[in-house]
């Protein structure tokens, strides 16, 4: 077996276990023998889509090594483009039985070149549980060439049906160290050890956020005006100016990002149902084509919502970590920080307030991510997470 770090499997941060497992399983299937169905858990950011596509790699590689890395279905499969490994992206904040019907026919699409036809399903926690239940019956009866790879927080009921737990082999993908981080940031290039390091623990082993972070100058200017909002608790009405400005801005970029994309989707909505076609048949189709509008516009909305609630809540827990690194200075607890280089502040926090006041800004920060899925407008979440962060700091 080969042991080049140009494989799929030693790009993993997971750990040497997580690679094996991984590497023997698709080693079997080139013998036919394979799990039809993996569930893949982890906290958000730890890398469990990324170890699924790895396997998918494995299991479409054309090399004498499975997962070589190398070959056009590795680098395919890696991309998100390889004819037969369908990567399902859910972008609503629920996902419902028409979602679950489109990943089962395409879970008995037959491969196109590859052995396996793969299915990898991304927050199979947000299905709802008459989604999961249609789910189920593919997961448990599979098609023969297919490869059904769910990925979830946890086994939780909470976060998917047991039932369907209990019929997938289960794959722990467990939180990179912030070395693990900051050392794959700077194996893919364009990134400083110093740049990496940082983002690395702002993120908490998030991998994708640290990717993120370190990348886009517009991520590092949001979270630089988020963590200033710990300054301007001190400082009268600003700091309830200042979440008014954030929430505009998510807004604006949310819309912005995803208007030319949502373009393109009512585009090829009419196309596909003759939106320009002339003749005796137009009044049916226009009737049609109205509906499936309509639908459309729905899903926009949803993605919109839950993609803006997603990006107030990941700036939460950038404000969230001010305080835990002035608690951590005020107890002396002598872990790192998540935010290194502004230790200035939270030290000044730190010594202005007890540990216990600190804990109460904390509690309120994660009382309001809380309020964002209950129909709470986020503005006026934002405001109270404010004023209780200042009552619990005695600011006048």
């Amino acid at each position: 077996m080969s042991t080049s770090t140009s494989t799929v499997f030693d790009r993993l941060t997971g750990g040497s276990q997580l690679r094996s497992l991984l590497i023997d399983a698709a080693t079997a299937a080139r013998s036919g023998s394979v799990t039809h169905a993996w569930l893949f858990t982890g906290a958000p950011g730890s890398g469990r889509t990324v170890a699924a596509r790895a396997l998918a790699a494995g299991l479409v590689c054309t090399s004498e090594v499975p997962g070589c890395g190398e070959c056009q279905a590795c680098r395919t499969a890696l991309a998100g483009n390889h004819p037969d490994v369908e990567l399902i992206q859910p972008q609503e904040l629920t996902t419902g039985v028409k979602f679950a019907r489109d990943v089962v026919e395409k879970a008995h699409t037959l491969p196109t070149s590859a052995p396996w036809r793969v299915v990898i399903f991304e927050d199979a926690d947000r299905m709802t549980e008459s989604a999961s239940n249609v789910l189920l019956k593919s997961v448990e009866e599979p098609p023969s060439r297919t490869v059904f790879m769910l990925c979830a927080p946890s086994t939780h009921p909470r976060d998917i049906l047991p039932t369907i737990v209990s019929r997938c082999r289960h794959v722990y993908v467990p939180v990179p160290s912030n070395d693990d981080v900051a050392a794959l940031l700077v194996a893919e290039g364009g990134v400083s050890e110093h740049d990496a390091a940082l983002a690395a623990a702002a993120s908490v082993g998030h991998i994708g956020r640290a990717r993120h972070l370190a990348h886009n100058i517009v991520a590092q200017q949001r979270r630089a005006q988020v963590l200033g909002l710990a300054e301007l608790i001190y400082h009268g009405d600003l700091a309830f100016q200042e979440v008014g400005v954030l929430f505009t801005k998510i807004e604006a970029e949310v819309d912005q990002r995803l208007e030319p994309i949502e373009a393109s989707e009512k585009e090829k909505l009419q196309t596909a149902m003759g939106g320009g076609m002339k003749g005796k048949r137009v009044a049916s189709l226009r009737s049609s084509l109205n509906a499936a509008e309509k639908e459309l516009e729905a899903t926009h909305k949803k993605r919109r919502t839950r993609q803006k609630r997603d990006a107030l809540d990941l700036a939460l827990v950038d404000f969230a970590g001010i305080y835990r690194d002035a608690l951590i200075t005020a107890t002396g607890a002598g872990i790192g920080l998540t935010h290194p280089d502004m230790e200035g502040l939270s030290r000044e926090i730190a010594s202005r307030h007890p540990a216990e006041a600190i804990v109460t800004c904390i509690d309120a920060i994660m009382k309001t991510r809380e309020l964002f899925g209950q129909n709470v407008r986020p503005v006026v979440a934002l405001d109270s997470m404010v004023g209780r962060i200042r009552l619990a700091l005695g600011v006048r």
